[in-house]
């Protein structure tokens, strides 16, 4: 059998799935390294009782997941208490007791004093919210 096209114009089977490949493959790259805006959810109510105080290490910081909290005891007696949401690309970030809020998706890491960024890729610090303690329990405030 002949052909009448000029070879210029033919595409083998092997040349259409490999460009298909690569079209298919370009968003997914592209989308890898864009940061998304995080919104860090609403505060619980005020009193809403987040955990007790034994559970956050000195030093560290305890995640309430289901409110999208972490509670940090920066130094003994003192809470704080931010969105666990990272602000990179919204994973939730991590308890610890090494000094500093991690986040274990890209690397990021926050402060245990004011939720400022230490380490990127995060760029934006977390968004704080109210707390006191009461009855050895961290509470949230309206303030």
């Amino acid at each position: 059998m002949s052909n009448n096209r000029p070879s210029s114009h033919l595409l083998s089977r092997r040349s259409v799935l490999a460009s298909g490949a690569t079209a298919a493959a370009v968003p997914m790259v592209a989308g890898c390294g864009e940061d998304e805006p995080v919104t860090a959810p609403e505060p619980p109510k005020a009193d809403t009782e987040l955990l007790k105080t034994s559970d956050v290490p000195v030093g560290g910081c305890a995640v309430v997941s289901a409110l999208k909290l972490v509670v940090t005891q920066p130094s003994e007696g003192q809470f704080k208490a931010f969105s666990s949401l990272c602000t990179h690309q919204g994973c939730e970030v991590s308890s610890s007791s090494d000094g500093e809020i991690p986040c274990t998706c890209h690397g990021s890491r926050f402060s245990l004093t004011d939720g400022s960024v230490i380490k990127g890729p995060a760029e934006v610090p977390l968004e704080e919210v109210a707390v006191e303690v009461k009855d050895g329990v961290v509470t949230t405030t309206n303030a």
